[in-house]
């Protein structure tokens, strides 16, 4: 596999999508899933499965509706042992036609614009897991550190006395 090419790589051609739009199904395979982890710098993926509803848009733009469904490890981030989660998500994006810039108001559905007018599938769904992903997995009854806990405490304290003096 080039440097450059996703690990999880289903590219499709916007014009296949046709007027009454179609379903992909994907599936991560043993070695695609691994990369990915070390992509994320996680421990594991164990199962990886989207299903995409592609729908046409009048504007030459494609509708994504997706669902994602993963199973991962991560490391605690007090411990480092391993935790075991389950990543279920629903999401909403639009693929654009080559040469359309995404437009980037607080409101619009993400944009993703394409090469050639083929989007890679693969990859949209390992952006969405990526950003499902817990940013501070913790094992069962992990805590801080009294003096972490204590060093939180006073830079939450710091912000809060500075908004109160604002």
């Amino acid at each position: 596999m080039p440097a450059d090419s996703p690990e999880f790589s289903r590219p499709l051609a916007l014009g296949r999508v046709g007027p009454e739009g179609r379903t992909e199904v994907l599936e991560a395979s043993e070695a695609e899933r691994a990369a990915l982890a070390r992509r994320f710098g996680i421990l594991g993926i164990e199962a990886l499965h989207a299903t995409l509803r592609l729908s046409p848009e009048p504007d030459g733009a494609v509708r994504v509706e997706g669902r994602l469904e993963a199973a991962v490890t991560q490391e605690c981030v007090v411990t480092l042992d391993p935790v075991a989660q389950q990543v279920a998500e629903a999401f909403a994006l639009r693929l654009l036609p080559a040469g359309r810039e995404p437009a980037d108001g607080p409101d619009d559905l993400d944009e993703i614009p394409t090469e050639d007018d083929t989007a890679d599938l693969g990859e949209v769904v390992a952006e969405q897991l990526a950003l499902a992903l817990d940013p501070y997995p913790r094992a069962s009854g992990a805590e801080l550190p009294p003096e972490a806990q204590a060093e939180a405490a006073g830079a939450f304290a710091a912000l809060a006395a500075l908004r109160r003096k604002g």
